[in-house]
């Protein structure tokens, strides 16, 4: 019965790695096409309003969805042979999100205005963020569904949506781009996740088994507290980082230039794309072994195969990128962007130190321990802008990522010192 039980399990972990390993490749795929026709026809300027848009749409997608995703999931896949407990946690999460959609929708609509200024100057795209907020309401549906079928294990179906939504939303950027240049790379970015949404929908209308569950008479308040300490977290870094990196984007924008913006964007992008890996296995492989560690002993005998196992190839990864970086540059955009060459140095360094710490940092979540983890988020998110405005005044565009690196270098030492004791302290049978 054990030797079924870990097959099981393993099985379970096989299916989530690939669904994981496949999505992971077609977002990255898509991305670094996205990239060159955005280098191509559209140029850095152009990059670096891309750049507002999607960050933007980045804060009001999980603001309007309330972070609830991870914690959905959890307790689906806790209660899914619980009626009673399935439909308060099916009723509670859809109803609430749905009112927080609904509102963050005719927010955007109807303060487009503002928003437009606030991403894009005297540009006016306003039509653009007017899109978006009707098409918000398709992603929080879809992220629903998705929370749905994961808490279920559908990872076969996940995975088919997934690459479906992928190429289509990749076959439909490129097309608007190479149509309409920055107008059509705007619109592709607000209606993506309403393609997506589609998708899913015409997959799951054979699957009406769990909509009589949905009722707003099962609103509860005990669940919407269990799922509030994930909403908390989500929110604290899935909306204020998209909004820092705006307000730095602008602030490079009208102190250096659109172009320069538009390089930092680049810059980002790179790496977004190698840490989008370590994230992933950091996700897959420790996270599911702290949640288990009990002990000082075995926290730090994870931590230190970590660093001994993997960090040395990520090093490698990035020394590489480093010396290679011009024709990084011109392979994922064009020779318009080399100056973006000149960002390397900082911003890897400043990675290297970031996957250092969340290696760590992932204690928080392990243990529940959510007070620090918010704490040290908003620590990190005003450090990151105060320190950029700080090092763009004196070093000009290669501030920013000095900024980087140096909140990342004292994210590293806090998270050292919380945890000093489970690291560097004599080892008892305790716990972490």
């Amino acid at each position: 019965m054990k030797k079924f039980n870990k097959y099981i399990n393993t099985n379970v972990l096989f299916n989530v790695a690939n669904l994981n390993s496949f999505t992971l490749g077609i977002r990255i795929i898509a991305g670094l096409f996205t990239s060159k026709f955005i280098a191509i026809f559209i140029g850095a300027e152009g990059l670096a309003l891309v750049g507002n848009i999607s960050s933007f749409l980045k804060a009001i997608q999980s603001f309007s969805a309330l972070g609830f995703y991870k914690g959905v999931v959890k307790y689906i896949a806790e209660f899914k042979e619980k009626n009673e407990k399935l439909s308060e946690v099916l009723s509670t999460s859809f109803y609430i999100g749905f009112l927080s959609t609904m509102l963050s929708a005719f927010g955007c609509y109807y303060f487009a205005e503002h928003i437009n200024s606030f991403l894009f100057g005297s540009s006016d795209y306003v039509y653009v963020i007017e899109i978006l907020a009707i098409v918000l309401p398709f992603y929080t549906l879809n992220a629903f569904c998705f929370a749905i079928m994961n808490g279920y294990s559908k990872y076969k179906f996940l995975l088919i949506i997934n690459i479906i939504g992928q190429i289509a939303g990749l076959l439909i950027t490129l097309l608007l781009i190479w149509q309409d240049r920055i107008d059509g790379a705007l619109v592709a970015i607000a209606i993506t996740p309403g393609l997506v949404f589609l998708i899913t929908l015409v997959g799951i209308l054979f699957r009406t088994s769990l909509v009589p569950f949905i009722k707003i008479t099962n609103v509860s308040s005990k669940i919407l507290a269990k799922l509030s300490p994930y909403s908390i977290m989500a929110l604290s870094s899935a909306v204020a980082l998209p909004i820092v990196m705006i307000l730095i984007r602008n602030y490079i924008t009208g102190e250096i230039g659109l172009k320069e913006a538009g390089y930092w964007e680049a810059m980002n992008r790179i790496s977004d794309y190698y840490l989008m890996f370590v994230n992933s296995l950091i996700a897959l492989y420790l996270v599911p072994k702290l949640t288990k560690t009990n002990t000082k002993k075995d926290f730090r005998k994870e931590v230190i195969s970590f660093y001994k196992n993997l960090m040395p190839y990520f090093a490698g990864l990035l020394i590489v990128m480093y010396f290679t970086r011009k024709f990084v540059v011109t392979l994922i955009f064009s020779d318009e962007f080399l100056p973006a060459g000149d960002l390397f140095l900082w911003q890897i360094l400043g990675d290297f130190i970031r996957v250092l710490a969340m290696v760590i940092a992932y204690q928080f979540l392990a243990k529940k321990m959510f007070s620090h983890f918010i704490i040290l988020e908003i620590f990190l998110f005003v450090t990151l802008y105060f320190s950029s405005v700080y090092l763009i005044d004196v070093f000009g565009l290669e501030g920013a990522v000095m900024g980087h690196f140096f909140t990342h270098l004292l994210h590293f030492g806090i998270v050292i010192l919380i945890f000093s004791s489970s690291l560097f302290g004599i080892i008892q049978d305790d716990t972490v």
